[in-house]
């Protein structure tokens, strides 16, 4: 053996021998074995791995594409994760990392069985690749399944996106299948019967021709006749402007109104001495340095400390030690220290500020826990701060509390009743309702235009993303509550808006364009 091995003509091919190295880590050609198209490519063992390989890419290719599209709610699971930690870190970011890191580990082993394959090579993975092919199928099947479980509504996020990217997943599917032509060409015109040859080339005409015709079924609202989008969506500030300052604070609002927002948006408790101030989570401890000043009180509702108390308390200096969000850049000297002096807000002087700029201000009013002194009085006495002590004009409050809605339109009119729901027209109309406030999974034009035609507008939350926020203006939606003031400002138009013409005119151009390669391949 050896000295067959010994004299055996060794032809130079730095290629073949680079694939089969990184792919077989086997790096001398007398180690590898040459094989004829159409005929059996590998061992029994590694035909059966062969398709773990193909599926441990579509599951890592289905959950990053699933990740990266819900990045418009990373700050959301980073906070879920908080409240089971008890820690703040950007674990969406770590995650987002290593799954673009897995899905390129197992592209580069698919590209190489495949171009091994496009040159007659037979297939051999070595151990070490098998282990770490399992651990990419292990934990993109893992991860979608947790995700599905704790966070159903992001795959209503990826089937929206799918009306912004499925043009261009169109194109990127037409071009993979372009590539693969040439390997299924080989292998199909050589194979030495006829049944091998349909089951090589009949399942690749048969994607290829559903790949074709797809477009006949996709919808997309950015794709109109010029003229027919409507206006830019007002854009309300959630929480201010958090990427840019401490949610809920003074500074985090002066910066949505520097940015040209629309409206503020915010979340309002009731101190146990009865003054409403702005507080979205239930305790102290994410945003205020109570670890620091009252160490045994950072597991107590916000609502049970006295004004007085949580004047006490920095409300800033947790933002630049946490950083909340992965894309927040880096602060001037002067915003950081205007952030590390941050206080608690209250809400008379939220609807002050909102009232000297014209803004309209939305909020989420929560009722104070069991043997709270306010407990039953919560309503009555945010309205008495509103219309009494802000001097807030009515038309500028979006009124979103459900509870006593008749007693609040009685003692204040011109407030603009606001549901967190979708309901029937008739029921909307009888509750003097004027505009839905929905989470964005809920967008639907047809609703919008729906809701538009008897008056009562939309807003949409929270859309940060470029993407989500065009596919909302293409919707239709009036407005969007968005932590991202200051990015979707400069948006002048959709992006991927085309009309239907341009959009026939690609899809015509790229399966032409296949079908000319793919028969210039298979005839070569």
């Amino acid at each position: 053996v050896v000295r067959r091995r010994l004299l055996q003509r060794y032809e130079h091919q730095p290629f073949i021998s680079c694939l089969a190295g990184f792919y077989s880590c086997r790096w001398k050609r007398y180690q590898r074995r040459r094989i004829e198209p159409g005929k059996c490519c590998c061992k029994t063992w590694e035909c059966v791995f062969f398709p773990l390989l193909v599926g441990a890419f579509c599951f890592s290719l289905v959950f990053l594409y699933m990740w990266g599209e819900a990045k418009n709610d990373y700050n959301n699971f980073d906070w879920y994760n908080y409240g089971n930690l008890g820690f703040w870190f950007l674990w969406s970011l770590v995650l987002l990392i290593v799954a673009s890191i897995l899905f390129m580990y197992i592209t580069l082993l698919l590209v190489l069985a495949m171009c091994l394959l496009a040159e007659g090579q037979q297939l051999y993975l070595h151990w070490s690749h098998k282990i770490g092919t399992f651990l990419v199928l292990g934990f993109s099947i893992t991860a979608l399944f947790i995700l599905s479980v704790l966070w159903g509504d992001q795959w209503k996020t990826v089937r929206l996106s799918f009306q912004i990217t499925a043009p261009y997943l169109h194109i990127g599917a037409i071009t993979i299948m372009v590539l693969l032509s040439w390997p299924v060409a080989l292998h199909a015109i050589r194979a030495d019967k006829k049944v091998v040859q349909m089951i090589i080339v009949g399942p690749y005409l048969a994607i290829l021709l559903f790949l074709f015709l797809i477009p006949l079924g996709m919808y997309s609202p950015c794709i109109r006749e010029m003229g027919t989008l409507g206006p830019k969506p007002a854009l309300i500030g959630h929480r201010g402007a958090p990427m840019l300052a401490p949610e809920n604070t003074e500074m985090s609002f002066q910066k949505t109104i520097e940015h040209g927002g629309d409206g503020l948006e915010t979340d309002v408790t009731i101190s146990y001495d009865g003054v409403p101030f702005l507080m979205h989570d239930s305790t102290l401890r994410r945003t205020t340095n109570i670890k620091e000043v009252y160490p045994n009180d950072t597991a107590q509702n916000a609502a049970l400390f006295s004004w007085d108390t949580l004047q006490e308390l920095n409300a800033g200096m947790w933002f630049l030690k946490d950083k909340p969000f992965s894309c927040m850049g880096s602060l001037s000297r002067a915003d950081q220290n205007q952030a590390m002096n941050q206080s608690i807000y209250k809400l008379s002087n939220f609807l002050r500020l909102a009232d000297s700029q014209n803004k309209l201000v939305i909020f989420d009013l929560y009722r104070p826990p069991e043997k709270h002194p306010y407990r039953n009085s919560w309503i009555n006495r945010t309205l008495e701060v509103i219309l009494n002590e802000s001097g807030i004009r009515p038309h500028l409050v979006l009124w979103l509390e459900n509870d006593m809605r008749s007693f609040v339109q009685s003692v204040a009119p011109g407030f603009q009743q606001t549901l967190g729901s979708k309901a029937p027209l008739e029921d909307l109309l009888m509750d003097n309702i004027v505009k839905l406030n929905l989470a964005y999974t809920e967008m639907s034009s047809e609703d919008i235009r729906k809701y538009a035609e008897a008056n009562i507008t939309t807003n949409l939350y929270v859309v940060n993303e470029p993407w989500l926020f065009s596919l909302a203006w293409c919707s239709g939606a009036h407005s969007v509550t968005t932590n991202a003031v200051h990015t979707l400002k400069n948006l002048s138009q959709p992006l991927f808006l085309m009309t239907p013409q341009q959009y026939n005119i690609m899809w015509i151009l790229t399966d032409l364009t296949s079908v000319l390669l793919i028969s210039l391949i298979f005839a070569l």
